[in-house]
Protein backbone atom coordinates (compact mmCIF):
# COMPACT_ATOMS: atom_id res chain seq x y z
CA UNK A 1 0.00 0.00 0.00
CA UNK A 2 0.65 3.72 -0.89
CA UNK A 3 2.01 5.48 2.14
CA UNK A 4 1.40 9.21 2.37
CA UNK A 5 5.29 10.17 2.23
CA UNK A 6 5.29 8.44 -0.89
CA UNK A 7 3.38 10.48 -2.78
CA UNK A 8 4.83 11.50 -5.80
CA UNK A 9 5.08 15.15 -7.03
CA UNK A 10 6.37 16.64 -10.46
CA UNK A 11 8.50 19.09 -9.76
CA UNK A 12 10.52 21.93 -12.15
CA UNK A 13 12.48 22.74 -8.99
CA UNK A 14 13.57 23.52 -5.12
CA UNK A 15 15.61 26.03 -4.67
CA UNK A 16 16.53 28.73 -1.91
CA UNK A 17 16.66 29.64 0.64
CA UNK A 18 15.87 33.39 -0.73
CA UNK A 19 13.31 35.84 -0.05
CA UNK A 20 9.61 35.87 -1.67
CA UNK A 21 9.91 38.60 -3.99
CA UNK A 22 6.15 39.55 -4.21
CA UNK A 23 2.75 40.10 -2.38
CA UNK A 24 2.32 39.66 1.50
CA UNK A 25 5.14 37.06 2.09
CA UNK A 26 7.91 39.89 0.22
CA UNK A 27 10.85 39.89 1.54
CA UNK A 28 10.51 36.64 4.03
CA UNK A 29 13.57 33.91 3.60
CA UNK A 30 11.79 31.02 1.94
CA UNK A 31 12.50 27.98 0.11
CA UNK A 32 10.24 27.33 -3.23
CA UNK A 33 9.33 23.96 -4.41
CA UNK A 34 8.31 24.87 -8.31
CA UNK A 35 5.63 22.49 -9.51
CA UNK A 36 6.04 21.03 -13.37
CA UNK A 37 2.53 21.35 -15.21
CA UNK A 38 -0.09 24.08 -15.63
CA UNK A 39 -4.01 24.32 -16.77
CA UNK A 40 -3.28 27.42 -17.54
CA UNK A 41 -1.36 29.42 -20.77
CA UNK A 42 -0.98 33.18 -19.54
CA UNK A 43 -0.01 34.83 -22.82
CA UNK A 44 3.10 36.79 -20.03
CA UNK A 45 3.85 34.19 -18.27
CA UNK A 46 7.47 34.17 -16.97
CA UNK A 47 8.10 30.07 -15.72
CA UNK A 48 7.56 28.65 -18.87
CA UNK A 49 10.05 25.73 -18.07
CA UNK A 50 7.30 24.83 -15.33
CA UNK A 51 4.46 25.53 -17.32
CA UNK A 52 5.14 24.14 -21.27
CA UNK A 53 5.20 20.57 -21.93
CA UNK A 54 8.05 21.58 -23.99
CA UNK A 55 9.78 20.88 -20.74
CA UNK A 56 8.64 17.87 -19.39
CA UNK A 57 11.64 15.96 -19.58
CA UNK A 58 13.77 18.18 -16.73
CA UNK A 59 10.51 17.95 -14.27
CA UNK A 60 11.64 15.41 -11.77
CA UNK A 61 8.84 13.07 -10.20
CA UNK A 62 9.57 13.14 -6.67
CA UNK A 63 8.52 11.38 -3.13
CA UNK A 64 7.29 13.62 -0.49
CA UNK A 65 9.93 12.03 1.55
CA UNK A 66 12.34 13.37 -1.22
CA UNK A 67 11.17 16.92 -1.53
CA UNK A 68 11.19 17.15 2.09
CA UNK A 69 14.65 16.37 2.60
CA UNK A 70 15.64 18.38 -0.17
CA UNK A 71 13.96 21.54 1.95
CA UNK A 72 15.68 20.40 5.19
CA UNK A 73 18.73 19.93 3.25
CA UNK A 74 18.50 23.51 1.94
CA UNK A 75 17.03 25.13 5.30
CA UNK A 76 19.47 23.89 7.31
CA UNK A 77 16.77 22.38 9.19
CA UNK A 78 16.09 25.88 10.21
CA UNK A 79 12.09 25.80 9.92
CA UNK A 80 11.25 28.89 7.52
CA UNK A 81 8.38 29.16 4.87
CA UNK A 82 7.41 26.72 1.85
CA UNK A 83 6.42 28.55 -1.13
CA UNK A 84 5.09 26.01 -3.64
CA UNK A 85 4.66 27.54 -6.69
CA UNK A 86 4.25 26.81 -10.63
CA UNK A 87 3.11 26.54 -12.91
CA UNK A 88 0.09 25.19 -10.98
CA UNK A 89 0.87 23.71 -8.10
CA UNK A 90 -2.80 23.23 -7.11
CA UNK A 91 -2.81 20.28 -9.47
CA UNK A 92 -0.36 18.55 -7.29
CA UNK A 93 -0.94 16.04 -3.87
CA UNK A 94 0.89 18.57 -1.74
CA UNK A 95 -1.07 17.40 1.61
CA UNK A 96 1.58 15.01 2.72
CA UNK A 97 4.07 17.05 2.70
CA UNK A 98 2.50 20.29 4.18
CA UNK A 99 1.49 17.67 7.06
CA UNK A 100 4.89 16.06 7.40
CA UNK A 101 6.83 20.06 6.97
CA UNK A 102 4.22 20.88 10.04
CA UNK A 103 5.69 18.86 12.38
CA UNK A 104 9.00 20.20 12.42
CA UNK A 105 7.73 23.91 12.62
CA UNK A 106 7.92 24.70 8.76
CA UNK A 107 5.39 27.29 7.23
CA UNK A 108 3.51 26.63 3.63
CA UNK A 109 2.20 29.01 1.29
CA UNK A 110 0.89 28.50 -1.91
CA UNK A 111 0.30 30.25 -4.94
CA UNK A 112 -2.46 29.13 -7.11
CA UNK A 113 -4.90 31.05 -9.76
CA UNK A 114 -7.40 29.77 -7.91
CA UNK A 115 -8.62 27.63 -11.05
CA UNK A 116 -8.90 23.95 -9.24
CA UNK A 117 -9.96 23.23 -5.49
CA UNK A 118 -8.03 20.65 -3.37
CA UNK A 119 -9.10 20.07 0.56
CA UNK A 120 -5.20 20.54 2.10
CA UNK A 121 -5.50 24.26 0.89
CA UNK A 122 -7.22 24.40 4.89
CA UNK A 123 -3.71 22.99 6.18
CA UNK A 124 -1.92 25.99 4.72
CA UNK A 125 -0.45 29.00 6.59
CA UNK A 126 -0.76 31.25 3.30
CA UNK A 127 -2.79 30.72 0.28
CA UNK A 128 -2.33 33.57 -2.26
CA UNK A 129 -4.99 34.03 -4.56
CA UNK A 130 -4.18 35.29 -8.40
CA UNK A 131 -6.31 35.32 -11.18
CA UNK A 132 -5.59 36.16 -14.25
CA UNK A 133 -6.65 39.46 -15.79
CA UNK A 134 -7.79 40.35 -19.55
CA UNK A 135 -3.69 40.53 -20.89
CA UNK A 136 -3.30 36.96 -19.97
CA UNK A 137 -5.24 35.94 -22.35
CA UNK A 138 -7.11 33.31 -19.79
CA UNK A 139 -10.94 33.90 -18.69
CA UNK A 140 -11.63 33.38 -15.18
CA UNK A 141 -14.01 31.08 -13.75
CA UNK A 142 -15.47 32.74 -10.75
CA UNK A 143 -17.18 29.62 -9.43
CA UNK A 144 -13.58 27.62 -8.88
CA UNK A 145 -12.51 30.81 -7.56
CA UNK A 146 -15.45 30.32 -4.62
CA UNK A 147 -14.79 26.85 -4.29
CA UNK A 148 -10.87 27.05 -3.23
CA UNK A 149 -12.07 30.09 -0.66
CA UNK A 150 -14.34 27.55 0.72
CA UNK A 151 -11.72 24.33 0.47
CA UNK A 152 -9.37 26.88 2.65
CA UNK A 153 -12.24 27.98 5.08
CA UNK A 154 -10.80 29.49 7.69
CA UNK A 155 -6.94 27.43 8.32
CA UNK A 156 -4.90 29.71 5.63
CA UNK A 157 -4.30 33.28 5.91
CA UNK A 158 -5.81 34.10 2.40
CA UNK A 159 -4.99 36.95 0.31
CA UNK A 160 -5.64 37.94 -3.34
CA UNK A 161 -2.93 39.00 -5.67
CA UNK A 162 -3.61 40.59 -9.21
CA UNK A 163 -1.12 41.53 -12.16
CA UNK A 164 -1.33 44.70 -13.76
CA UNK A 165 -0.10 45.32 -17.81
CA UNK A 166 -2.46 47.85 -18.71
CA UNK A 167 -6.32 49.98 -18.27
CA UNK A 168 -8.12 46.69 -18.78
CA UNK A 169 -6.23 44.75 -15.89
CA UNK A 170 -6.90 47.63 -13.59
CA UNK A 171 -10.97 47.55 -14.13
CA UNK A 172 -10.66 43.91 -13.56
CA UNK A 173 -8.84 43.94 -10.33
CA UNK A 174 -11.34 46.92 -9.29
CA UNK A 175 -14.43 44.92 -10.10
CA UNK A 176 -12.77 41.72 -7.73
CA UNK A 177 -11.64 43.46 -5.51
CA UNK A 178 -15.38 44.60 -5.64
CA UNK A 179 -16.53 41.02 -5.50
CA UNK A 180 -13.95 40.09 -2.71
CA UNK A 181 -14.10 43.21 -0.65
CA UNK A 182 -12.72 41.46 2.60
CA UNK A 183 -9.49 39.63 0.70
CA UNK A 184 -6.52 41.89 1.31
CA UNK A 185 -5.85 42.66 -2.27
CA UNK A 186 -2.13 42.94 -3.51
CA UNK A 187 -1.27 44.63 -7.17
CA UNK A 188 2.02 44.65 -8.99
CA UNK A 189 3.11 45.32 -12.27
CA UNK A 190 3.27 43.03 -14.92
CA UNK A 191 6.86 41.68 -16.22
CA UNK A 192 6.99 41.06 -19.88
CA UNK A 193 6.55 37.96 -21.29
CA UNK A 194 10.37 36.74 -22.72
CA UNK A 195 10.53 33.42 -24.82
CA UNK A 196 11.14 30.27 -22.67
CA UNK A 197 14.43 29.32 -23.95
CA UNK A 198 15.75 33.38 -23.92
CA UNK A 199 13.89 33.60 -19.72
CA UNK A 200 17.43 33.13 -18.25
CA UNK A 201 19.17 35.46 -20.08
CA UNK A 202 17.03 38.07 -20.74
CA UNK A 203 17.86 41.60 -19.72
CA UNK A 204 15.40 43.55 -17.69
CA UNK A 205 14.45 46.90 -18.68
CA UNK A 206 14.61 48.96 -15.13
CA UNK A 207 13.25 51.67 -16.69
CA UNK A 208 10.39 50.30 -18.17
CA UNK A 209 9.38 47.85 -14.97
CA UNK A 210 9.76 51.33 -13.09
CA UNK A 211 7.43 53.51 -15.32
CA UNK A 212 4.69 50.51 -14.69
CA UNK A 213 5.23 50.74 -11.25
CA UNK A 214 4.90 54.46 -11.06
CA UNK A 215 2.02 54.25 -13.33
CA UNK A 216 0.56 51.95 -11.22
CA UNK A 217 0.75 53.88 -7.63
CA UNK A 218 -0.21 56.83 -9.71
CA UNK A 219 -3.47 55.23 -10.67
CA UNK A 220 -4.73 54.07 -7.42
CA UNK A 221 -3.77 57.08 -5.33
CA UNK A 222 -5.55 59.39 -8.33
CA UNK A 223 -9.02 57.02 -8.27
CA UNK A 224 -8.92 57.46 -4.29
CA UNK A 225 -8.45 53.47 -3.91
CA UNK A 226 -7.00 53.39 -0.88
CA UNK A 227 -7.68 49.21 -0.55
CA UNK A 228 -4.73 47.37 -2.28
CA UNK A 229 -1.10 47.40 -1.37
CA UNK A 230 0.95 48.00 -4.36
CA UNK A 231 4.29 45.73 -4.61
CA UNK A 232 6.77 45.29 -7.16
CA UNK A 233 8.50 42.06 -8.42
CA UNK A 234 11.53 42.20 -5.66
CA UNK A 235 12.97 39.06 -7.41
CA UNK A 236 12.97 40.60 -10.82
CA UNK A 237 14.48 44.22 -10.01
CA UNK A 238 16.68 41.88 -8.35
CA UNK A 239 18.30 38.67 -10.20
CA UNK A 240 15.81 39.96 -13.37
CA UNK A 241 14.51 36.47 -15.04
CA UNK A 242 16.93 34.16 -13.25
CA UNK A 243 16.01 30.81 -11.96
CA UNK A 244 16.45 29.49 -8.46
CA UNK A 245 16.59 32.65 -6.92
Amino acid sequence: MTTPLDTRLRVAEIFGPTIQGEGVLIGLPTVFVRTGGCDYRCSWCDSLHAVDSEFRHLWRPMTTEDVWARIEELSGGRPLTVSLSGGNPAIQPFGPLIRRGHTAGYRFALETQGSVAQDWFADLDTLVLSPKPPSSGMATDWSAFDACLAAAGEGPQAVMKIVIFDEADYAYARAAADRYPDLPLYLQPGNPMVPAGDQEDAPIDLDHLTGRMLWLVEKVTADGWFAPRVLPQLHVLLWGNKRGV
